[in-house]
């Protein structure tokens, strides 16, 4: 009884222990995907309102040219 105990007993311990520990930094790179990359794919996904999300992206895009544009040319002036 008490070699059946002990035997369960270490079992608990092997199991309980979690195995190999991974680096803090290996656990945090799991997704690889950039935002933009993650708003993409549900611009381009069939569920409702994804439509928006693809909108969005082209408004903050149209709007991000038209800075630079505005700042190539104020940096083009003497």
């Amino acid at each position: 009884m008490t070699r059946s105990l002990a035997a369960i007993l270490a079992l608990a311990a092997l199991a309980c222990s979690g195995g190999e520990q991974r680096p803090a930094q290996a656990r945090i790179n799991r997704d690889t995907l950039t935002q933009r990359q993650k708003d993409s794919l549900l611009a381009a996904s069939s569920i409702p309102g994804a439509g928006a999300v693809g909108a969005a992206m082209q408004a903050a895009d149209s709007t991000s040219a038209r800075i630079r544009a505005a700042n190539a040319a104020d940096s083009a002036l003497p």
